[in-house]
């Protein structure tokens, strides 16, 4: 009985030891970023609480004047709309393409190789090369107007139509990303059983048929990685703004980054800029709360 007691006791202390081993491990780590990111975060998010231009040494406490400042200035929320427009644009078309992109080099072309390497490439380009590479082909005589005029269309200023500037941009990004969603789904998609796939073309089910009750379900862990990187990525967009309109024209695509850039560092509001930082922060962290728990819900569904 005392061995059998014995024996019981040993995995509870087994698994204690590991635990706390591992705790050990990540003290270090953990300690690192405590006070490389987090406290300089804390204490930056405080000076949105003062008058601070950046380069004064006197701060003043202000309270939350800067907060009712941003909540009442027009061009900060129409910052605001254009961010969302941006981030919902990119993500929904970005991963639709990208999920096309997969499902084709994922099939038994000898060129699938050359073209996932192709498709990719964007994704290894800086935003800020790919933003004045754009800006050259969008220009009044860049390479897509004179596309235009040999099929005898009327060439168009993309960059400076308040109406077109912000859709080139997303066209820009989608361009440069959707090759990265590709590679997650292309990871994603040949670890599905092709056993599976083949049985359920001999039960006679189509293309459209096994990709919605076969693979789609598979693709869940995928689908969720993209569609969170996406989001954040098009809610903290800066650089292909900043490079191709700089938020014009007459702040048409102005979004939150760079109203904040503008305020922080050109305008010397650096209090206010951080504000917008901190709303900034705020808005990602709870959109991408909500659809990490809106996905993983419909995932345990499936």
């Amino acid at each position: 009985m005392a061995l059998e007691r014995t024996a019981r006791r040993r995995p509870g202390k087994s698994n204690f030891g590991v635990k706390r081993g591992a705790w050990i491990f990540l003290l270090p780590a953990a300690a690192i970023y405590l006070f490389v990111v987090l406290w300089p975060s804390i204490q930056g998010a405080g000076f949105a609480l003062t008058d601070w231009n950046g380069l004064n040494p006197v701060k003043n406490f202000i309270g939350f004047d800067n907060f009712v400042k941003l909540f009442n200035d027009q061009k900060a929320l129409t910052s605001v709309w254009h961010t969302l427009v941006i981030a919902v644009t990119i993500t929904v078309v970005q991963n639709l393409v990208g999920l096309l992109l997969a499902l084709g080099v994922n099939t038994r072309i000898k060129s699938r190789n050359v073209l996932r390497v192709v498709l990719f490439a964007p994704a290894i380009i800086t935003p800020v090369a790919t933003g004045y590479l754009w800006q050259n082909l969008l220009g009044q005589k860049g390479a897509v107007n004179e596309f235009l005029g040999f099929l005898g269309l009327p060439p168009h200023t993309w960059l400076g139509d308040s109406n077109t500037a912000i859709w080139a941009i997303c066209v820009v990004i989608v361009w440069q990303f959707a090759g990265y969603s590709m590679v997650i789904f292309l990871a994603n998609l040949q670890g599905i059983s092709q056993e599976v796939i083949e049985a359920s073309k001999m039960d006679g089910a189509g293309p459209i048929r096994r990709f919605w009750s076969i693979i789609r379900p598979e693709l869940a862990p995928s689908i969720t990685i993209n569609l969170m990187l996406s989001i954040i990525g098009g809610l903290k967009i800066f650089d292909q703004v900043w490079v191709m309109t700089g938020g014009g024209p007459g702040g048409s695509t102005e979004t939150m980054s760079t109203f904040l850039y503008k305020n922080a560092f050109q305008f010397g509001d650096f209090a206010y800029g951080i504000a917008i930082a901190v709303v900034l922060t705020v808005l990602v962290a709870i959109i991408s709360a909500g659809q990490f728990a809106l996905l993983g819900r419909q995932n345990k569904g499936d």
